[in-house]
């Protein structure tokens, strides 16, 4: 039976802080707490890293944060040799910080890349350097420079970024909203989650997870490293921070 965590990076991507109660220690030794600021590797999205503040003051490093039996727990996986934490017992999760604003960022850059190139994702990998997104196209007709172009007019335009939540009906009713081929939203859990970009979602709305930087302005300076050709309709985008190098 699984236990249901409160993910309160949903209502605050930028909480770095936040206390719960360990409910359980699964049998592989990973903590599971009431309520947490950690999330858990999806959706391309790499689980936080950090550590638990015990009531003594004493550390717990955290090296990776999953999912459990299902999405509706998150299990916190202590660094090898850890001291675990009692059952019942309170702790404050600290998440690594500027490894999450990373993947923030780079997360939705990442959705500003499928307004771009409006096509089907089969594939995606956020990292905190670079990241990649395979997109079903024919013979793709796109550049790197031109991609990098619309990419940083997203960006620059400073397009407010939110949530919103829809049911299950809702979207069976709008399924062009899905923009993985292969990959749907869980069921099962209640409401879905759509992330938005632009006064009232003018500019993308889709279902995601994830954490996300508040304005598209966080991204940064951004730009497609490269694109390659990962099979007759499968094309690569590796997107990397900073500007392109020299030519």
């Amino acid at each position: 039976m699984s236990e249901k965590t409160r993910k309160a990076f949903l209502d605050d991507a930028y909480l770095t802080a936040c206390e719960g109660k360990v409910v359980a220690i699964n049998e592989r030794g990973g903590i599971i707490l009431d309520c947490t600021n950690f999330y858990a590797t999806s959706g391309g999205q790499p689980g936080d890293s950090g550590h638990l503040e015990r009531a003594d003051g004493s550390r717990i490093a955290i090296a990776t944060t999953v999912n459990g039996a299902d999405k509706s727990e998150i299990v916190l996986v202590p660094a090898e040799g850890e001291a675990l934490p009692e059952v019942g017992e309170t702790v404050t999760g600290h998440i690594d910080w500027e490894r999450r604003y990373k993947l923030m960022r780079m997360h939705t850059a990442c959705h500003l890349l499928s307004v771009v190139c409006p096509y089907p994702i089969t594939s995606a990998n956020v990292g905190e350097e670079e990241s990649r997104v395979d997109f079903d196209i024919p013979e793709a007709g796109v550049t790197k420079e031109d991609v990098t172009e619309q990419l940083m007019a997203l960006v620059n335009g400073n397009h407010p970024i939110y949530s919103q939540w829809i049911t299950e009906a809702e979207l069976d009713a709008n399924p062009e909203i899905v923009r993985s081929k292969n990959v749907r939203p869980p069921r099962g859990l209640g409401d879905i989650r759509l992330v938005c970009i632009g006064e009232n979602a003018a500019i993308d709305s889709q279902p995601c997870g994830g954490t996300h930087v508040s304005e598209t302005q966080e991204v940064g300076e951004i730009h497609i490293g490269k694109i390659e050709k990962k099979g007759r309709e499968n094309r690569r985008f590796r997107m990397r921070f900073g500007p392109p190098p020299a030519q």
